[in-house]
């Protein structure tokens, strides 16, 4: 009969997002884990498997725990309220929790060895994903009349997704929500208008 598990995993979970989402993946070490979680590396590997598969669930708490303002802000009136509420939201998001500040998923993807490309992946689809639900909800505004029949939809959603990745490395450098929030402001200053 196998040892019964000593330790909350949910708790380990936890434990490990923060580590990840302050030091990424490759500056994550397994002692880094097994400091935070209070779990020797045997008992993490039987309860999440390796390293990745780790990150990966890490990923996704990260996603359904923290990012309710994206749902929030698709649906939004108008594309500027959009777009407002997504940039408040990193804003927000970003200064929330000064021992891990920006964003989990830009801190985990700016650098990576070959060995670990599939958690690099994981992080592009993550990103894209979100872009994705922008391009299609300013479509659906310029189809409103909300939108001039000129803006393209696609580089409006980067843009913007440009500014929040931007915003993560300034929260990560140690800019305030207050700096966040003037880059917000500047950014909104130039949508797109049917006026």
């Amino acid at each position: 009969m196998g040892r019964r598990r000593e330790f909350d995993v949910e708790q380990a979970l936890e434990a490990a997002l923060c580590v990840f989402w302050r030091k990424g993946y490759e500056g994550a070490s397994y002692n880094d884990l097994t400091r935070a979680t209070g779990v020797e590396r045997p008992a993490l590997y039987s309860a999440f498997g390796n390293k990745e598969a780790l990150f990966l669930r890490a990923l996704e708490r990260y996603e359904a725990q923290q990012l309710g303002f994206l749902p929030e802000a698709l649906a939004q009136s108008t594309s500027r309220d959009v777009a407002e509420h997504v940039l408040r939201g990193v804003a927000e998001l970003n200064t929330r929790h000064p021992e891990h500040s920006g964003c989990f998923i830009v801190n985990g993807a700016l650098a990576g060895s070959d060995e670990s490309e599939p958690v690099r992946q994981a992080l592009i689809t993550a990103r894209a994903k979100g872009e994705a639900q922008l391009r299609e909800r300013f479509e659906r505004a310029q189809q409103e009349g909300d939108l001039p029949a000129t803006t393209n939809c696609a580089a409006l959603a980067a843009f913007l997704m440009a500014v929040t990745h931007g915003m993560a490395v300034q929260a990560k450098s140690g800019f305030s929500r207050e700096a966040l929030d003037a880059v917000a402001d500047q950014a909104l200053a130039t949508w797109p208008t049917n006026a």
